[in-house]
């Protein structure tokens, strides 16, 4: 038999690797059948993650949703189950890793396994450096990245075993590009944004996608269930104003469909909103200008109030503003938070502080 050439058996071995390449994205893009998937949802009481349930619900999946609050999930659970859904409702602190892995186990030993696991709980504190404290960071860690990182863990070794499953990350627009008063919040975005990146390139081969979802401004109406520090009114006008109107904020019922759609595709990354595509893109292109860009918000963002160390959640400070031009602005907003169970109880001693 006649040896090869060196140039055949590297084109020979070229050749094997791009076979080898196209089988495994061929793999990666086999859409998803989502219909009797089990579906775990951190953070599914309310908001995005509540509305992630209905959504998995309504494509004929079994839906576990775990929040902190029993009372929240008992409600979340009942409006599911309205629309046709099998629930499971766990209450659960998604930063405590025994709490974690003790969800996973308690939908696995419910559904016999885990499909899909959404990680959407989250925590917002608005305010300048000055006014954080390193509690506050501990505490957006805890939830945004240490939340995201133990559920993974426990539900990886069944999908690694089936070869076959869906982790979905709900980061956000402050995990591509930091702004100012949201620095706790940023820091643990970009967190969870290079996990998910990793996470996708490493278990891409066994089957498992990891999908990165990055949100911009949502009518979620979360700014009632932010945390406000130093100028806390002024803080509360501005962040509300970005999460209730149009075109700045994106819907929050149409984000929801990308996300089930991102999910069945295994799509590698989604940026939901036009504003935000356009601010990840020209971070990429020119990092230092968007930096200098930011530095110059800041400037018009409220000042430092450094004597008050107190924190408020949104709804307080909503109702302690009575702005007929504000509530006519927020409106938007403030008709999301009814719609997606974001009206939280004020009356909580363990929701009115956000120290631990």
């Amino acid at each position: 038999m006649r040896p090869r050439s060196p140039a055949g058996a590297t084109a020979l071995l070229g050749g094997a690797g791009l076979c080898l390449l196209a089988r495994a994205a061929s793999k990666r893009s086999q859409r998803l059948d989502l219909r009797e998937q089990v579906v775990v949802i951190t953070g599914g009481s309310r908001g995005l993650g509540w509305l992630l349930a209905r959504e998995f619900a309504t494509a004929g999946c079994q839906v576990a949703i775990c929040a902190r609050d029993e009372a929240e999930l008992g409600r979340a659970r009942q409006e599911l189950e309205r629309h046709g859904a099998q629930v499971l409702a766990v209450p659960c602190d998604i930063a405590d890793r025994r709490q974690a892995e003790g969800l996973i186990e308690q939908v696995t030993a419910q559904f016999g396994r885990v499909d899909v696991l959404v990680n959407n709980a989250g925590v917002i504190q608005v305010g300048p450096i000055q006014t954080m404290k390193v509690e506050d960071f501990e505490q957006a860690l805890g939830v945004m990245f240490w939340g995201v990182l133990y559920p993974t863990m426990a539900v990886l070794p069944q999908m690694l075993a089936r070869g076959s499953g869906r982790i979905v990350n709900i980061t956000s627009i402050g995990g591509k590009l930091s702004a100012p008063h949201l620095l706790a919040y940023n820091a643990a975005k970009f967190a969870a944004v290079g996990l998910s990146e990793g996470l996708r390139a490493e278990l891409a081969p066994a089957g498992v996608g990891v999908v990165t979802v990055v949100p911009g401004l949502m009518r979620t109406g979360s700014h009632l269930n932010a945390w406000f520090k130093g100028n806390r009114r002024r803080e509360f006008t501005w962040f509300a104003l970005g999460a209730s109107l149009p075109v700045i904020s994106m819907d929050a019922e149409r984000a929801a469909r990308r996300i089930l759609d991102a999910t069945g595709r295994n799509q590698a990354e989604v940026i939901l909103s036009p504003p935000a595509q356009l601010a990840v893109r020209a971070h990429g292109l020119a990092p230092a200008t968007v930096t200098r860009v930011l530095s110059l918000v800041d400037r018009v963002l409220p000042s430092a109030d450094v004597t008050d160390p107190g924190a408020s959640r949104g709804i307080e400070l909503l109702q302690q503003r009575r702005s007929l031009l504000l509530q006519g602005l927020t409106s938007m907003g403030t008709s999301a938070a009814r719609r997606f169970h974001q009206f939280p109880d004020p009356s909580k001693p363990e929701e009115r502080n956000p120290q631990r």
